[in-house]
């Protein structure tokens, strides 16, 4: 399991959920791992890395460093299979206008893909090695 690049995902999410399915299977290297924000392991790592806690989105854990927001979103969009690192691109954007976008869909999440239920996909035995408990 890789611990050089961590993803965390508000784990009630279904956007952050699909979002994660998503990087899985277009990282074929298996460049990240995953922890939810709200389990043991995503706490321990918020307090670790001093991340806030009305950070409730994506974040990326990476060589020691902690990134959110738009930021987390295009460093791991940098590393996935197909055309997707074409998206780092975006990092010349201004941070603060980048994350105005980001934060829109953040805050409309829920609204739009809703929130977990009691059941989950179950991941597969490979999937599960990829998160961390």
């Amino acid at each position: 399991m890789n611990r050089n690049r961590i993803v965390l995902f508000d784990g009630e999410c279904n956007f952050c959920d699909a979002s994660v399915q998503f990087i899985i299977k277009r990282d074929p290297y298996r460049y990240f791992s995953f922890a939810s924000l709200q389990d043991d392991v995503g706490k321990e790592l918020r307090k670790q890395y001093q991340i806030p806690d009305n950070v409730d989105s994506l974040v990326l854990i990476e060589n020691g460093k902690a990134y959110t927001k738009s930021s987390a979103a295009l460093r791991i969009a940098k590393k996935l299979d197909g055309l997707w690192h074409l998206a780092f691109l975006f990092i010349v954007v201004p941070s603060a206008i980048r994350n105005r976008a980001y934060d829109y869909i953040a805050t409309n999440r829920y609204k739009w893909f809703g929130k977990k239920e009691l059941s989950c996909m179950l991941p597969t035995p490979e999937e599960r090695q990829r998160f961390i408990a």
